[in-house]
């Protein structure tokens, strides 16, 4: 199969272009925006964003082994992110494909950009879920958790998760496969959540939802994470996908 790279998304960050190099190059300003809370997270931020990428500083450009680039470009107080990634033919469209890696680098760049603009100086605590329905023609996390099925970036939301939370605030993106939402009463936190179609692979379908919070306190956090994991537990079978 013939393939070239194209962009597979731009994000622009509220931040100037040396402070974005600076969340790219150095070890603990990766580890507030990329990934998610586990003991293996240092390990994978040196073996990604150092063994197997090589930056350009002059060019701010980080390439890596399997071919994707990450490219900065100035504009004014602001800064443009772009991810190149060799893609199939040019009849696909990225909001096509699902492709555990595209889909991960999408939700990674959202959650630098968010850290950047509104949470650079702060700590943040994740919560990580992963699984198929457990039951054939269960919905997905977005429909699960009754998250806005409509609305642009800066639309407002407010609902009642299932578990319980109230959830207020804006859309921050969206796309074919993944909804991402600023959520008021986490400390001003990210809430992504990524849904793949049944597949020879998953039949039910999988999901994988990253809560980022910032600001509660170790009681707060750990209230809340138990409440979301015994609510997915219960639907999910908490596997990553292909598993």
């Amino acid at each position: 199969m013939t393939t070239f790279s194209r962009a597979l998304i731009e994000v622009t960050i509220a931040a100037p272009a040396d402070e974005v190099w600076k969340s790219l190059r150095d070890p603990a300003r990766i580890g507030q925006w990329f990934g998610w809370d586990s003991d293996s997270l240092p390990a994978e931020i040196d073996f990604i964003f150092f063994k197997r990428a090589t930056g350009d500083e002059a060019a701010r450009t980080l390439t890596f082994g399997l071919g994707d680039r990450v490219e900065l470009e100035p504009r004014g107080a602001d800064t443009v992110l772009r991810i190149v990634r060799p893609a199939p033919t040019a009849n696909h469209d990225w909001d096509e494909i699902f492709e555990d890696m595209t889909q991960g680098w999408i939700a990674f760049f959202l959650q630098m950009r968010f850290a950047l603009e509104r949470h650079a100086a702060d700590k943040r605590r994740t919560l990580f879920l992963s699984g198929s329905p457990k039951a054939a023609n269960a919905p997905l996390a977005a429909r699960s958790l009754g998250l806005p099925a409509a609305g642009g970036p800066g639309t407002a939301y407010a609902i009642t998760a299932p578990m319980g939370d109230a959830l207020a605030g804006k859309v921050w993106h969206r796309g074919r496969h993944q909804v991402a939402l600023t959520v008021d009463g986490v400390g001003d936190g990210l809430l992504v959540a990524m849904d793949r179609a049944p597949d020879d692979k998953n039949p039910h379908g999988h999901s994988q939802v990253i809560l980022t919070t910032y600001g509660l306190s170790d009681a707060a956090f750990d209230e809340l994470a138990t409440r979301w994991r015994t609510w997915w537990s219960e639907r999910f079978d908490n596997k990553m996908p292909g598993c």
